[in-house]
């Protein structure tokens, strides 16, 4: 999970046509639910909001992060929109069908929280939580990491997230016969060519171990 910026793209014109208590999710037509999914493509690229799996790989869905039957007036929200993959074992769709209960103000948002000052995501697929947290944040944290299935203990998402890694780990020799000055920015140019992979904040976090 990375932090995302909702303010890089405007809210999806089609949008403004529907309205709740007099629409549901079911009139918003093919056209309008792609032109939906253009808009959150140019927010988190290709990736999903929760696990940051590919899209492509996983499918995909368009998700609310309120669920539309607790919460209809957020039904045609765009702050409450993300792009979600579709498997049933983790993100959206565990949070609204294998959860259980959970109050959603104890989540953390993509699109509002900073993920990174409460995870760190390791090499071996594990996620850890940041050291210093207060015991609300240690609270969200864990509830995150339960209600989006993104546990450690998971094995897909871990197996994943350490496949990813392995691809990088295998350059780390090309780090040995590098000056300090060298190895930081080739550091920094690994964290900008990953920026759009999938894992790429587990793969930021190996590299700036390196730092």
């Amino acid at each position: 999970m990375r932090k995302l910026d909702r303010t890089v793209v405007p809210a999806p014109a089609c949008l403004g046509g529907y309205h709740h208590g007099t629409n549901n999710w079911g009139d918003v037509g093919a056209d309008h639910k792609r032109e939906i999914r253009q808009c959150l493509e140019q927010m988190q690229g290709r990736r999903c909001a929760y696990c940051e799996g590919s899209l492509d790989m996983l499918g995909h869905h368009i998700e609310h992060f309120r669920r539309k039957h607790h919460h209809p007036q957020l039904t045609f929200s765009w702050a409450n929109l993300y792009w979600s993959c579709d498997q049933r074992d983790s993100c959206g769709h565990y949070k609204d069908q294998g959860a259980g209960n959970y109050a959603p103000a104890d989540l953390l948002e993509p699109g509002v929280d900073d993920p990174d000052l409460y995870f760190r995501f390791r090499s071996d697929g594990t996620v850890q939580l940041r050291p210093g947290l207060t015991p609300q944040q240690e609270h969200r944290a864990r509830e995150t990491l339960r209600v989006f299935n993104l546990h450690p203990d998971f094995g897909r998402l871990r197996n994943m997230r350490k496949g990813a890694a392995a691809t990088y780990l295998g350059l780390l020799d090309e780090l040995i016969v590098l000056t300090e000055a060298d190895r930081r920015d080739w550091v920094r140019l690994e964290i900008q060519a990953s920026a759009g992979e999938p894992f790429c904040t587990m793969i930021r976090h190996l590299f700036e171990d390196l730092q």
